[in-house]
């Protein structure tokens, strides 16, 4: 199985953050290829890894740096191509959630946390001089989150069996699947003698997890604490306006149609999720009913005269209204 793209929508713009980690990671391999001669010198091939690598019983020591710099090198085309693909197609919209500078943040924690596991065992087993290289442990976590993020998404997979194909996978049986894989790898033993640390991405995979997790329930806190209570043990029941979302719905204006982008949590594709234009104010209203109700309203230019609805479409906790000038 190989992922191409998912149809999760991002709606804070371009991933810029996970863009440069791939271009960071290409250029350093790039250099690799260069100074090896495309891994052929491998007495240099050696001193890389050697100076660059994350070393279990240095890592055991409290060596960060080398963590950092690890996640960076490369062993070959197929180990960074297999990892900036992963990273491309799940990192985007992890980042888009987390925002550029804690996504940063959490790649580099995911990255140390899956080094750790994976050092603690290498020490165990007497491979603690053995370098770890690649960005795989924090990718791991990229999934990890990713998962608990988005279990709706579906992951267009290239299948090669027979013949070559590709099918939609739902990030629920895509994700799970690969981590089955990494745990059955690592009980035969795979994980020493074909120099892969599937230990690493386990560790990671996990604090991905957590991490999404921890993000949901702050979110989730977030929205309780936004409905008033009545005396110390009794809530209100909900009304729209309660449990409107933070962030405005963004606005975008085409030659002749607007477009706008709201990003309404909580609720299931079959949710009804009303538009209508009110003229006085020059702005969409945007109601949602169901278990959780949402009220927003879009501002449109002053110089709107009576668009119309013309589709609201949702998926993934964003909705999508086109409206025709």
């Amino acid at each position: 199985m190989f992922p191409i793209h998912d149809d999760a929508e991002r709606i804070h713009g371009r991933p810029y953050v996970n863009y440069s980690l791939i271009a960071i990671n290409a250029a350093v391999f790039t250099w690799e290829v260069l100074v090896t001669g495309f891994f052929a010198n491998g007495r240099t091939t050696s001193e890389i890894f050697l100076e660059y690598g994350a070393i279990p019983k240095f890592v055991l020591a409290g060596d960060i740096p080398i963590v950092l710099t690890s996640m960076f090198i490369h062993g070959g085309i197929v180990h960074i191509a297999g990892n900036m693909v992963f990273l491309y197609v799940f990192g985007d919209n992890v980042e888009d959630r987390f925002g550029h500078i804690k996504y940063l943040a959490i790649y580099i924690l995911w990255g140390l946390f899956a080094a750790l596991v994976h050092s603690i065992y290498a020490v165990a087993v007497g491979g603690g001089e053995v370098p770890a290289i690649g960005a795989s442990g924090a990718i791991s976590g990229v999934l990890g989150a990713y998962l608990i993020m988005f279990p709706r998404a579906k992951i267009y997979t290239i299948i090669i069996v027979f013949f070559i194909t590709t099918i939609r996978i739902p990030a629920l049986a895509f994700i799970p699947f690969w981590f089955i894989l990494q745990i059955l790898f690592t009980l035969i033993g795979q994980s020493g003698g074909g120099g892969v640390a599937y230990l690493a991405h386990i560790g990671g995979f996990i604090a991905g997890v957590g991490t999404g997790y921890t993000w949901k329930y702050l979110a989730w806190k977030k929205m309780s604490l936004s409905i008033p209570s009545v005396g110390k043990t009794r809530k209100m029941r909900p009304k729209i306006e309660d449990i409107s979302p933070s962030l405005e719905p963004e606005v975008i204006e085409g030659a002749d149609f607007y477009e706008i982008i709201a990003e309404i949590h909580g609720i299931s594709a079959a949710t009804d999720i009303h538009a209508d234009y009110e003229p006085e104010h020059k702005r969409v209203r945007i109601v949602a009913s169901g278990s959780r109700k949402y009220e927003l309203f879009a501002k449109l230019p002053d110089s709107t005269s009576n668009p119309t609805v013309e589709y609201v479409h949702y998926l993934n906790g964003i909705a999508r209204i086109r409206l025709t000038k």
